[in-house]
């Protein structure tokens, strides 16, 4: 499963749980830990990887905690401060004051996550160095994932994350997450100046109050029209391209069907490729049903499918020649855009495969449970 499904099956979880939650700690036990656990991948229960109720001495102030601090190399680099689900009102100066008190004393500190279970909020020292800045720079809502946001939030997987290249990527993000908040602004109700602007580009006298009035509705129907325009083009080259592909991917099946049976009598099943069946079959057992696993053996490669169907192959086998491939299809194993191909010594060696083909099985079983 890639991240984004990752998020989207917890946004779901997130949105089932969210209401019967009365309190902070019922938030932090059904939301907060599971999403550094299963989304970001923190072992949440070793305190020298996910420390809860940490110590953060604050000048006179001692035995002041913050809700969490994610370690490394034994350093609270990110902290987080937790707040009940019901709290929509994420402002750092109103409850976050002690994540921003703790940030400006520890130089180890790198980030800080405020959040509801729901919401979370990424700030950092983009404005001034060891302050904390105001403004996240990056705001998940588990409720509304834009899929440019995954990527972004992925940098925070402990697998992935690297202190100075979130940082760097930090700043980007906090202009353009800016930008678009005010071009989003200037679509709904465009500002004086902005009309301004824009009228320079059509109007070539002085832009007075009356011009400014007369600019506005035009300014705001233009801009909107054209967001539609681009958005009603995109939808029709990704619905064309899916048909293309779909197409495509109906039309091959069937014209290796037709090669299969023009030429039956060269068709001959080995005792290798009925051994190389077994293995496949024994490896994937406990997420497929095995009567559900079949074989289909044509003059150039062999074929495990599942449910019997060409269009759901798990793998397919070239142990004819003297090089004896497997093959995983596409969108099975990364990069997710090409088949993946593994050399075998003998059909023994499928053993070694078997992450990549329960990777492929995996994809009908994700299948059949949406």
């Amino acid at each position: 499963m890639d991240f984004m499904d990752t998020l989207k099956q917890f946004s779901a979880k997130a949105a089932t749980l969210k209401d019967s939650l009365k309190n902070e700690e019922s938030t932090k036990t059904a939301l907060i830990m599971p999403f550094f656990a299963q989304v970001l991948g923190f072992d949440v229960f070793n305190p020298y990887e996910f420390c809860p109720e940490y110590v953060a001495d604050v000048g006179a102030k001692k035995g002041e905690k913050v809700d969490y601090a994610l370690l490394f190399d034994g350093k609270p680099v990110i902290i987080v401060e937790a707040k009940w689900c019901g709290v929509d009102d994420l402002h750092l100066d109103k409850h976050g004051g002690q994540l921003f008190r703790y940030f400006a004393t520890n130089v180890d500190t790198r980030f800080g996550i405020l959040t509801n279970g729901v919401v979370y909020k990424f700030f950092t020292d983009l404005k001034d160095e060891n302050v904390m800045d105001m403004k996240p720079f990056l705001e998940i809502d588990l409720l509304n994932i834009r899929e440019p946001q995954a990527p972004e939030l992925k940098r925070f997987r402990k697998s992935y994350f690297n202190a100075d290249e979130v940082f760097d990527r930090a700043e980007e993000l906090r202009y353009s997450g800016e930008i678009r908040t005010y071009f989003l602004d200037m679509l709904e109700n465009p500002s004086d100046d902005f009309i301004r602007f824009m009228g320079r580009a059509c109007y070539e006298g002085k832009i007075t109050l009356n011009v400014l009035d007369k600019l506005r509705p035009i300014v705001h129907t233009t801009l909107n029209a054209l967001v539609e325009e681009q958005v009603k083009d995109r939808l029709e080259r990704a619905l064309t391209n899916a048909k293309e592909k779909q197409s495509s991917s109906e039309e091959q099946p069937a014209k290796e069907a037709a090669a299969e049976s023009e030429t039956p009598g060269k068709i001959i099943t080995t005792e290798e490729e009925i051994q190389a069946y077994g293995i496949v079959k024994g490896i994937l057992c406990d997420l497929l049903d095995p009567e559900r696993i079949f074989y289909k053996d044509t003059e150039n490669y062999f074929a495990i499918l599942y449910d019997n169907k060409v269009t759901k192959w798990l793998c397919r086998l070239y142990l004819d020649g003297k090089k004896k491939l497997l093959v995983i299809p596409p969108a099975a194993v990364p990069p997710f855009d090409k088949e993946a191909r593994y050399t075998l010594d003998s059909v023994n060696s499928l053993y070694v495969c078997r992450e990549s083909l329960r990777a492929s099985a995996q994809r009908f079983v994700d299948q059949e449970k949406e």
